[in-house]
């Protein structure tokens, strides 16, 4: 990283043009079509499913496998490490970017900012590591094409909408070379502007989104998971969803919540958070590729109904870092922490993370959050929603890394959209047949899967 306060300046906007246009020698930007899966493909699926199990209760793995088993696209967004693989064997320009690490389409939503207004980004960061922009790439755009056949669309449309997400990110991204970096630091995708750039017949489905996205308050989730008791609000069990459970590791994360997750946020919300109480605690199981890992609801009570939800999660090694190298934080849940910070244009305030019991990271639950229903999706909606998380890449990708230098290389032509749809055609086409691979070994019963509540 440059020191901002050495006489030395950067390479000149020229000179970063010229080392990005010479980036296409070394990787026409045709190549990125190119994925060929290794011949062990078998062995490696199953292998590598059951590694990312590793560590997780035992009680919740066959709901893991039960999630990733109900389709390409749940199997997908559980084989974060499989792809990973894949992706280092895969040719890329050695341009590294703050890479998201799981940027699949269903890990892009609404949330709030500190100032309460709605954005669009991503808003997942458990994989997040610095590593080649092109694996974030080459992720979106595979997920896209999943996300379209789950859906019902034709190949055509659903390779359209990895094609878009690729040109958006191309078009963002030289736009945001040619700005200065304090704009570019300043940027964000809020709701009013994510919907203008919607075309009119996919507008509703991006206004329903948004709109219930700003009726999960913590009041809200008050009502959905807690009870009134004569002692006060105590979170509801909804087994397997959500249960208090004698287990010491979990205790163990409380713990090192109470420890040291103040010292890891600002003193002002450290202010507001003195005005709480723990009021209850239990786990939780979420979604498809964190199912299984240790995940905390914690309930935090003043008087009356005003409350405040955390979520606190299991941090583990990035699925990169066998691939990119390890990571430089202090350790797996800073490392996501200072990812997020790094890629999301409006942090969520509560943000922090803590050591004891293991390393992890504390959130806000549910606030002002949503994603689009993917499966329920046009084909011309997904191609809006394709390009707005394209936008959103580019923009945490030109954050942490060199736009200049990343928008002369992908230049103004469509070379590197056909090539990454074509990538994204063929991963796809890979997800399909892992998939089926594990459905068999499901169907033969040498694997045990738990069907259950989404």
């Amino acid at each position: 990283m440059h020191d901002p306060f050495s006489p030395t300046p950067l390479p000149s906007r020229a000179e970063r043009r010229a080392q990005g246009r010479a980036l296409r020698a070394a990787l026409p930007r045709r190549a990125h079509a190119t994925f060929a899966a290794p011949g062990d493909r078998p062995d490696t699926v199953l292998d590598t499913l059951r590694a990312a199990a590793s560590g997780c209760l035992p009680h919740l793995v066959p709901l893991r496998y039960g999630r990733m088993v109900a389709s390409p696209f749940a199997f997908f967004r559980g084989s974060a490490a499989l792809m990973a693989a894949d992706l280092a064997t895969t040719p890329t320009t050695g341009a590294q970017v703050q890479a998201s690490g799981d940027a699949h389409c269903a890990n892009f939503g609404a949330f709030a900012t500190g100032e309460r207004n709605l954005v669009f980004d991503l808003n997942d960061f458990d994989e997040t590591l610095r590593a080649p922009w092109e694996w974030d790439t080459r992720r979106l755009c595979a997920s896209l094409v999943l996300a379209g056949r789950e859906a019902g669309h034709g190949e055509a449309d659903a390779r359209f909408a990895a094609r878009s997400a690729a040109r958006a990110y191309r078009l963002h991204l030289r736009a945001y070379a040619q700005q200065p970096h304090i704009d570019v630091w300043y940027d964000r995708i809020d709701a009013s502007e994510a919907l203008a750039d919607m075309a009119a017949d996919a507008r509703a489905h991006g206004r329903a989104m948004f709109d219930k996205a700003s009726t999960r308050t913590h009041l809200h989730t008050l009502k959905k998971l807690a009870v009134q008791t004569p002692a006060g609000w105590r979170l509801r069990d909804d087994p397997p969803l959500l249960v208090h459970a004698a287990d010491p590791q979990a205790e163990a994360m409380l713990e090192g919540v109470k420890a040291c997750y103040l010292d890891s946020v600002a003193p002002d919300r450290r202010m507001l958070l003195s005005r709480y109480h723990l009021a209850d605690w239990a786990l939780k199981v979420t979604g498809v590729g964190s199912c299984g890992r240790r995940v905390l609801v914690l309930l935090l009570a003043a008087d009356g109904d005003d409350v405040l939800f955390l979520q606190v999660k299991e941090a583990r090694p990035s699925v990169l870092e066998p691939h990119a190298g390890p990571s430089v934080a202090h350790n797996p849940a800073h490392r996501i922490v200072r990812g997020q910070q790094l890629m999301q244009a409006a942090t969520d305030p509560f943000l922090g993370w803590c050591s004891g019991g293991g390393f992890a990271y504390v959130r806000q639950l549910r606030d002002l959050k949503g994603r689009f229903e993917l499966h329920a999706v046009t084909p011309r909606t997904l191609e809006e929603i394709a390009e707005l998380c394209g936008w959103a890449l580019a923009r945490a990708h030109a954050r942490t890394g060199d736009a200049v230098a990343l928008g002369a290389y992908l230049g103004g032509g469509e070379n590197f959209d056909e090539a990454t749809a074509a990538f994204a055609v063929a991963y796809a086409d890979q997800a399909e047949r892992d998939h089926a691979a594990l459905a068999r070994v499901v169907a033969r019963g040498d694997l045990e899967v738990e069907t259950g509540p989404a």
